[in-house]
């Protein structure tokens, strides 16, 4: 089985969407291997977010993730399970994602999109490893 980390985020988790987004996964044939629901700290939510470092939507993103609880996840399937999450997910700006996708479904808005896929085998690696390093 090839696994990628996957969040339900603050948003998600506000609006009590995590069982019908976690189903989504579950429905594709996907399998939910850990699952944590948890406060992030600053330093691991910059951690995360390394690759925005410096940009102006930076210090926006670090409160957002750590304002309230995030479900974090290990996701399994047969190959390439980070790509067939990201599809899944859909576009980034909600406005943007198609029809049937978590966003194109769930979100509206950009800032407070949902859910947080890694976008490579290499990113789902060091995800995994940052929030389930403990385990």
């Amino acid at each position: 089985m090839d696994s990628t980390f996957f969040m339900c985020k603050p948003d998600a988790v506000e609006r009590g969407l995590i069982g019908e987004i976690i189903a989504r996964l579950e429905r594709r044939g996907l399998v939910l291997v850990r699952g944590e629901l948890r406060i992030i700290d600053e330093a691991t939510a910059k951690a995360h977010y390394a690759e925005h470092d410096g940009k102006s939507f930076f210090d926006d993103l670090v409160s957002f993730i750590t304002r309230s609880p995030v479900f974090v996840a290990e996701v399994a399937g047969p190959k390439d399970t980070w790509s067939v999450v990201r599809t899944m997910m859909g576009a980034t700006d909600p406005a943007k994602a198609a029809p049937g996708t978590i966003r194109g479904d769930l979100a509206i808005d950009i800032a407070e999109n949902l859910v947080h896929g890694s976008d490579s085998a290499e990113a789902a690696a060091r995800e995994l490893a940052l929030f389930f390093s403990e385990q």
